[in-house]
């Protein structure tokens, strides 16, 4: 019998311990807290922190295992990669995976490959910080290196704003460290989101999405993905294109990626963000609804070493978006209440909170109480409804 090691148990990783499971594999889970998820579906559980790279390769050895994952991670990726290397387990290579998910370690690969990138530099302390902010322009991102899920960062358009974003950067950042970066002004409406996958070093399918953005919270944090993407063939290409380079140089082998990817001035790309590991906000379940592949069992399946999954699947014809439902406010949620007119586009929800459950203002991804799959008579109703989704869809807070 297989064995595979999972990183992490919370509800988002539930689906590929699940389809293992399926499978018949035998099914060992990783995670510093002692009451998750996927526990149910584990064979044997470890209390042991995804990020401690040695004790997670001590069990690996003596689990004898034959896979290991890392789903929608970006702090286990390393870890999986550093046990994977060590075990010579199909996996990419620990330098490349740490790179992708360290943003500073990242804007510097991309400057020093050619890529465009914006003027970006990381500091440990808020006054180096102020010291430097004369030699940027103007509005600024601000950063943990070593987050995910848009959690700590924040815009700013002015000196005063510093101190503020600094301390929220810092505050979320296991380093200790912020990147500074300028803001690149998107030449199209929806920031390119999604998943690709890569199979024996070649950037096998690319599974591009627009991303929502909503401002009434935080600007950053995605309220939803869609498709087809509202881009032309020659910009998507140009995507794609600096994708295989990025790929080749990194000497990716194998698995998932998440992207976030804009087009700035002079048909510029640039990449935000490359994930090591599948996107959250069910983005894999999503992309099968859309093309039919089986994204969960493709992870599962490549860390194992098996590569008979089939990725050429014309997606089909239609109109799709998925939203996260999210609150504006704090307090003991009452009801989530759809309109008749969103009713009808409903092929499947998510939700994780019952009623009288206390939640959270939706300022990060970690926020989410679950998620909806639409699909859209046309792309006009998919373009209106998305736009003015807070009609058809309320979220009621006592």
């Amino acid at each position: 019998m297989k064995k595979i090691l999972f990183l992490g148990g919370s509800f988002q990783q539930l689906p590929p311990i699940k389809y293992a499971k399926e499978q018949g594999y035998y099914t060992i889970l990783c995670d510093y807290q002692t009451n998750t998820p996927c526990q149910l579906y584990s064979d044997k559980f470890y209390c042991v922190s995804t990020t401690d790279k040695d004790a997670i390769l001590e069990v690996a050895t003596k689990e004898n295992i034959n896979g290991i994952v890392a789903y929608v991670s970006d702090r286990a990726a390393p870890t999986a990669s550093y046990v994977a290397n060590k075990l010579n387990l199909p996996s990419n290579p620990y330098e490349a995976v740490s790179i992708l998910a360290r943003k500073d370690l990242f804007r510097k690969f991309l400057k020093d490959n050619g890529f465009n990138c914006p003027r970006a530099k990381s500091y440990k302390t808020l006054i180096e910080a102020k010291e430097d902010l004369n030699k940027f322009h103007f509005p600024l991102m601000v950063k943990p290196i070593d987050s995910a899920s848009s959690i700590g960062v924040s815009r700013i358009d002015s000196m005063d704003e510093c101190d503020k974003a600094f301390n929220l950067a810092i505050l979320n950042s296991r380093e200790k460290t912020v990147i500074i970066e300028e803001f690149i002004e998107m030449t199209h409406e929806h920031q390119i989101g999604g998943d690709i996958f890569i199979v024996d070093g070649m950037l096998e399918f690319c599974g591009f999405l627009n991303c929502h953005r909503n401002d009434q919270i935080n600007p950053n944090a995605p309220i939803g993905k869609s498709y087809p993407l509202f881009l032309d063939e020659q910009k998507t290409n140009l995507v794609r294109k600096e994708l295989e380079r990025l790929i080749t140089l990194l000497k990716m082998k194998t698995g998932a990626l998440n992207i976030e990817v804009i087009i700035g001035r002079n048909e510029k790309v640039y990449f935000i963000d490359i994930g090591p590991r599948n996107g959250g906000n069910m983005i894999p379940e999503f992309l099968k609804v859309i093309t039919g592949i089986d994204f969960v069992k493709a992870i599962v399946e490549t860390a194992l070493g098996n590569k008979d999954i089939n990725f050429n699947n014309v997606p089909k014809e239609k109109f799709y978006a998925t939203y996260t439902l999210h609150s504006t406010k704090k307090g003991e949620l009452q009801d989530i209440i759809f309109s008749n007119e969103i009713e009808e586009n409903i092929i499947n929800n998510f939700i994780y909170k019952v009623k009288g459950e206390e939640i959270e203002i939706f300022n990060n991804g970690t926020k989410a109480l679950g998620y909806v799959f639409l699909r859209f008579a046309s792309l006009e109703e998919l373009k209106n409804k998305m736009k003015h989704i807070n009609q058809f869809i309320s979220v009621k807070v006592i």
